[in-house]
């Protein structure tokens, strides 16, 4: 299953790069992977990191999303709970619940974080804002320079142009609701959230 959803990736990253007439070469200039490194992704030979794909994502000017749809809008999006998208990291797994309305401003996803993983080395800024509501356990934000330690119920809402960054830094896993919205133009926020 996973050896097919890395091959729909690297398939859906190739036609992207030609849509807008990249070589190689010239997407590696623009999002600092290898051109070896986008080269295995493509051809379903590597399994990209969330942090890859969202390089990857920013450069081609598409949300991370747009790498597990099949290309079709439809003004309704409705997923059961066994058919989430859902991409691998090292300490994470992040689950898309929803793509493809056309002109989507909302990309929401479930995020489930391992103790100690998180963003807290290198806090991060993107377009638009950010919603993070707290399911289970706890998850530690800085924004700018200050601390939120969020509990089950807790929420945040900020502008996303502040450095921020996260940790779960306790013994037990975390989930959280996540959900990025555009600033402008109708393009999804792109970040580089979850890298480690």
């Amino acid at each position: 299953m996973f050896e097919q959803l890395e091959s729909r990736v690297g398939m859906r990253i190739r036609a992207l790069r030609n849509q807008r007439g990249l070589s190689l070469r010239a997407l590696s200039s623009q999002c600092g992977l290898s051109i070896n490194a986008i080269s295995q992704i493509e051809r379903g030979e590597s399994s990209p990191t969330l942090s890859s794909l969202h390089v990857l994502a920013t450069a081609l000017g598409v949300p991370v999303t747009a790498f597990l749809e099949d290309g079709t809008e439809q003004p309704v999006v409705f997923l059961k709970r066994n058919q989430r998208q859902r991409s691998n990291g090292k300490g994470f797994v992040m689950e898309g619940l929803g793509a493809g309305l056309p002109e989507q401003q909302l990309e929401p996803f479930l995020v489930t974080i391992e103790p100690g993983a998180g963003s807290a080395v290198n806090p991060i800024t993107h377009p638009g804002e950010e919603f993070v509501y707290c399911l289970e356990g706890e998850i530690e934000y800085r924004i700018g320079d200050r601390l939120y330690r969020l509990e089950p119920g807790d929420s945040l809402l900020f502008e996303a142009t502040y450095p921020h960054c996260f940790c779960n830094s306790t013994e037990t896993g975390a989930t959280v609701l996540l959900v990025f919205q555009a600033a402008e133009d109708g393009h999804l926020a792109r970040q580089r959230h979850l890298s480690v």
